[in-house]
This record gives structure tokens, C-alpha cells and sequence, in this order.
């Protein structure tokens, strides 16, 4: 047993049942590798034996797990064996009061869940801490996926911690730090000229030549049984309620689709009642496939042709459980924003003034979106609205017209000159400017 009370060996008493056809409703057997529904070509769902662990599952006995992350959970994930697990220390990230920047923008509820904490340094540490956890479980040895940035990351994380090979094909313009990232753990990387729809491709064809797994994004059932994990630690720490808003920058749309799936089993095991927050998707206006699908009272959505936005991990032309994202949307009484990309980096630097850290542009895209919600009155300034912060600043390439001074020369004679620069903020010894 880890300390803080995690076991490392037995039985996680999984509920996992069976898997599910999210379009086919077709039953599969949950005990062996599997991607997408061979009715269809849709995703799978994984599906538990709630009532198995209704007695167990309790407010009381979670408050009593201190440690383990995401695996608090273990009962509602598909890892079955504690042996199996990858654990870095993803899951429990913090839900924090943005006061400053409701503030700026009006909102006196304003809640950031901060997911750039992660191990690798974004929301993709979840889907990957489980689904390489599982897929290494049912006896694969070599995982493959496309990755506009953060998943290969922590693809490449988490297999090296489960003792598995992984491939991880990226478009040659995804953010360096990514790139490095992957290489640094060991897994194989190739860069190809295209979009994150292209390196899917390429990620299907070594999969069919070499045996390797398919861990892409929805194609396989339980990358989004990592990222459910987010709905139940929003539930837990609101005191067991939902918000009234959840917004969520989106590019294949697993933590919607999970958080969505999340709330149903908890209500399930009659942990929450039937209230649902509204759901919110937030794009790019040069990648925007939910978005226009959205408006145009679509149930699947078209393939967006050339898509670009500095935001590496939004810009995703195509998803497969597109209908998925469009249901939740609709069901919540959500919508789709697009914002604008020339919108993007001078909202990563507010942030920062306004003491949120330095955060991925994703995540600027999802605070950029609170204006427009505010005034289409989709949103009123006393709702609770929890905004995803879904990666670190550092996890993206960095500004391109962000000036870094020239060094200054490392003699005290010249020092008094370069303070007289700093301006009033620095005027009066002991104080620092807070406006806002």
C-alpha cells in the first residue's frame, strides 16, 4: 500500500459490466481489447454494475481516501487489478475561485478547475493514466495515437510507466515542448505534414501493420473513463451539486462526453439529483466542426476544412463522437462558441495579470467565451460557472510577439538607471500595484 492509503496489489472491486455501442446500443464483452463498435464504426462506452457498489461508493467512505488521485474512483474505472495501475498523481486537481477575473468579467460565480496541474502538465494525463492502464492490463505492449500535442505527451508518459512501447504521430507544427515531451520518455515519435485527422490515419495503418493498439481518441472505450473523473470531482467538491455552467475548450470532446456520463452514474448511485449544468463547447473560429454543426441543428458534424489556430489542441477538423458532444450540448441547454483567434493570446496574458498563472491558449479560448455567453444571456453574472483550465502555458508554443529584454550589464553603477525604468509600480518600497 502506497502511503496515504492507495493499494499497489488486489482486486479494485471495478463495477465495470460491459461495454456499450454509444449509437448501436449493442453489449460487448468488457474483458478484452476493443475500439470502435463493429456495428457502426462509433465509439464504445464502458458500463458498470452500479448497484454493486452503491453501498461502498459513499460521500463518507470517498472522504476517507486521501490519497490516489483519479483512482478515489476506482470502483467507476475499468482497471481491474491494482497491479495494472499507472499512477503519477493525475486527479483531485483543484477547483479554485476566480474572484479577480470574475471581476473583470462580470461574473460574481466564477470557478477555474485547474487540470494544467496534472503530472503532464494538462487534462490528458486522465484519459491516458487509464486507458493505457487498461489496455496494458488486457495484454497490449505497443500503443499508437495521433496527437495534436498534450495526449502524445502523456501517452508517452504513462506507457513508460506501464512498462509498454508507444508511437506517437503528430503534426510537424505541433509545440515543440510536445515533441520533446515524447522523445524525452522514450516513445517513438514521426512528424508528419498534416493535420491531426492525417496523423490519425497514419496512427490507423501502423496499428493494422504492426499490432499496435489504437489509442486515439474515442476510439477506444476508455480514455473518457479517465476524463469522467473531472464531473465527479466537480460534484464532490460543490458539496455534491453540479453549477449552473461548465465551459470547456473542445477538440475531440472526451471530457464533455465524460463529465456528461459522469453526472448520469452518480445520480445513478444517488449521490446528486437530476440537476445537469449547462454545457458549453468552446472552438476556435478556424476549427469550429461542433460549432457550426451546433447552429446548424446537426446531430453529426461535417469535416472542417482547413482548419487552423495557434491552439494546438482544439484544432481537431473531425470527430468521432461528434454526436455525442452535439447531444450533451443539447440535452444541458448548452451551446457551441466559436471565438476569435486574434483573441486568443491577449486573453492567455490577462489571465496572468490577473493571477490565474500562465495558462495554454485552449485555455484562453474557454475564458474568452464568458463575454459572448454573458451577453446572449446564456449565462447571468450570480450563476456558478466552472471554466476549464485544461493546460499549462508552457504546454503551448509561447507568444510570438512577446519582447524578452536584452540582458542588463552586472554592474551596481548602472542599476539606479534600470530602476528609474520600472515606473510607479515600483515606487513606493513594500507595495505593489494591484489594479485591476
Amino acid at each position: 500500500m502506497e502511503p496515504g492509503g492507495r493499494p499497489t496489489s488486489g482486486s479494485t472491486n471495478s463495477a465495470l459490466n460491459h461495454l456499450e455501442g454509444a449509437l448501436s446500443r449493442r453489449t460487448y464483452d468488457a474483458d478484452r481489447l476493443a475500439g470502435l463498435d463493429p456495428a457502426d464504426g462509433k465509439p464504445l462506452l464502458a458500463r458498470y454494475d452500479l448497484s454493486s457498489v452503491s453501498s461502498t461508493l459513499t460521500p463518507a467512505s470517498l472522504a476517507t481516501r486521501a490519497a490516489g488521485g483519479l483512482w478515489r474512483w476506482h470502483e467507476l474505472l475499468p482497471v481491474r487489478r491494482w497491479e495494472s495501475v499507472a499512477h503519477m498523481g493525475e486527479g483531485s486537481t483543484p477547483l479554485e475561485p476566480a474572484r479577480r477575473l470574475g471581476s473583470q468579467l462580470g461574473l460574481t460565480n466564477l470557478l477555474m478547475k485547474r487540470e494544467s496541474v496534472n503530472p503532464t502538465g494538462s487534462f490528458k494525463a486522465r484519459g491516458m493514466a487509464v486507458a493505457v492502464s487498461r489496455a496494458v492490463e488486457l495484454g497490449a505492449t505497443h500503443l499508437v495515437a495521433p496527437s495534436a500535442g498534450n495526449a502524445g505527451g502523456a501517452l508517452a508518459a504513462y506507457a513508460a510507466a506501464s512498462g509498454a512501447e508507444a508511437t506517437v504521430v503528430m503534426p510537424a507544427d505541433s509545440p515543440k515542448v510536445n515533441q520533446y515531451e515524447v522523445l524525452v520518455t522514450g516513445a517513438n515519435l514521426i512528424l508528419l505534414d498534416g493535420l491531426i485527422t492525417d496523423c490519425g490515419r497514419l496512427a490507423r495503418l501502423i496499428a493494422d501493420r504492426t499490432g499496435a493498439f489504437d489509442m486515439s481518441t474515442l476510439k477506444e472505450p476508455y480514455r473518457v473513463e479517465g476524463k469522467k473523473t473531472m464531473g465527479f470531482e466537480i460534484a464532490e467538491q460543490l458539496g455534491w451539486r453540479l453549477p449552473d455552467a461548465i465551459v470547456y475548450p473542445t477538440g475531440g470532446g472526451t471530457g464533455l462526453i465524460g463529465m456528461w456520463k459522469a453526472f448520469d452514474e452518480l445520480q445513478a448511485l444517488g449521490l446528486i439529483g437530476g440537476h445537469r449544468p449547462r454545457m458549453f463547447s468552446v472552438q476556435a473560429e478556424g476549427c469550429a466542426p461542433i460549432v457550426r454543426a451546433f447552429d446548424e441543428g446537426k446531430r453529426f458534424a461535417s469535416t472542417w476544412d482547413d482548419a487552423t489556430t495557434a491552439a494546438a489542441g482544439i484544432r481537431v477538423p473531425s470527430a468521432v463522437g461528434d454526436f455525442l458532444i452535439l447531444d450533451c450540448l443539447r440535452e444541458s441547454k448548452g451551446a457551441a462558441i466559436a471565438v476569435r483567434e486574434r483573441e486568443l493570446a491577449p486573453m492567455q496574458g490577462r489571465l496572468a495579470a490577473a493571477g490565474a498563472g500562465y495558462l495554454s491558449l485552449e485555455t484562453a479560448a474557454a475564458f474568452n467565451a464568458l463575454p459572448v455567453l454573458l451577453e446572449s444571456r446564456r449565462i447571468d453574472r450570480d450563476d456558478v460557472v466552472v471554466v476549464f483550465d485544461t493546460g499549462a502555458g508552457f504546454k503551448s508554443e509561447p507568444p510570438r510577439d512577446l519582447a524578452v529584454p536584452a540582458a542588463v550589464p552586472n554592474d551596481p553603477d548602472r542599476w539606479e538607471g534600470i530602476l528609474s525604468q520600472l515606473g510607479t509600480r515600483w515606487s513606493r518600497p513594500g507595495t505593489v500595484d494591484r489594479r485591476e
